[in-house]
């Protein structure tokens, strides 16, 4: 019985569109993972001890796409790695490029005691553009919401 000639080309799309799925996969695993890896830190340390941390390139806080931000429940922002001029600033009217108040349902998420996702469209720092971003959202202390974002991949 002969194959088809179209039955490798298939496996190879198929292929295909299922890497970006499986390395999607791995950046939400690596967004939870260094999210726990800083919230451990946190009730170790403290918050303002533990942002020292997650400020420093050799940290090992800031992981490519992948970085720390801690707001309290207020939605003030405590420290973002990669955009330090918002530390200090409050976030509970900061919307996304949709209208979304992105900042409000990460502190839900993290008063739920439950980690989870939160979807928004922010600006991606290695291109300029407006892109989807999702971010691991956990509690942190007693006091704090933690986020990791990743970038979809298309």
């Amino acid at each position: 019985m002969k194959l088809s000639p179209l039955i490798p080309a298939l496996a190879a799309i198929m292929l295909a569109a299922a890497l970006p799925a499986a390395a999607q996969e791995a950046d939400k695993a690596a967004a939870i993972a260094l999210a726990d890896k800083a919230a451990a830190v946190i009730e170790k340390k403290g918050v303002e001890e533990a942002c020292k941390d997650f400020a420093d390139p050799e940290g090992g806080y800031i992981q490519g796409q992948l970085y720390v931000v801690v707001q309290d429940m207020q939605c003030k922002m405590i420290c973002n790695a990669a955009v330090p001029k918002m530390n200090g600033k409050d976030m509970l009217a900061l919307k996304d490029a949709n209208g979304k108040l992105f900042p409000q349902a990460m502190r839900d998420v993290a008063q739920s005691g439950k980690g989870g996702w939160v979807d928004y469209v922010w600006p991606n720092p290695a291109s300029g553009a407006l892109e989807n971003k999702s971010a691991y959202v956990r509690k942190a202390g007693d006091k704090y919401s933690l986020s990791v974002g990743i970038y979809q991949k298309k």
